[in-house]
């Protein structure tokens, strides 16, 4: 994810002539957290991530779903034989809608080696910062 931005507001008071400089920051971007949701998405079907590592940024319906998907995907790697070496992952094309405030819905295609998939997911800003509410994979 980007580094969480800052911008500097400047703030005079035409009485003093003095400028104040304020600190503020800059809510995530919205974009950058569906980037680096999608690609945590894919690490935990292919079996290098564990779905805990993103808890506090999904929902609990979110984890039990990722959960039982990553089991899933994890017997059929152990049926198929595949080999347990770590799929080469890259984010490729990330679109963003926001039908609303405070929400965004999005869609991330993580591609491998061999083939591409999209995860789809709705986003949703809650405490300041946004939290997948639905995740699917295609």
């Amino acid at each position: 994810m980007a580094e969480e931005a800052r911008r500097i507001d400047e703030d005079t008071d035409p009485t003093a002539g003095v400028t104040r400089l304020t600190a503020v920051s800059a809510p995530t971007d919205v974009e950058d957290t569906a980037r680096a949701l999608g690609l945590c998405v894919a690490e935990i079907l292919t079996g290098a991530r564990d779905v805990d590592s993103i808890a506090r940024w999904i929902t609990d319906d979110v984890q039990r779903h990722l959960q039982q998907r990553a089991a899933v995907a994890a017997r059929s790697r152990r049926l198929g034989r595949r080999s347990r070496a770590r799929a080469l992952l890259r984010v490729g094309s990330v679109l963003v809608c926001r039908p609303a405030d405070g929400v965004a819905e999005a869609t991330v295609v993580v591609h491998t080696r061999s083939h591409a998939r999209a995860v789809a997911m709705r986003l949703e800003e809650r405490q300041g910062r946004w939290r997948a509410t639905a995740v699917g994979v295609l």
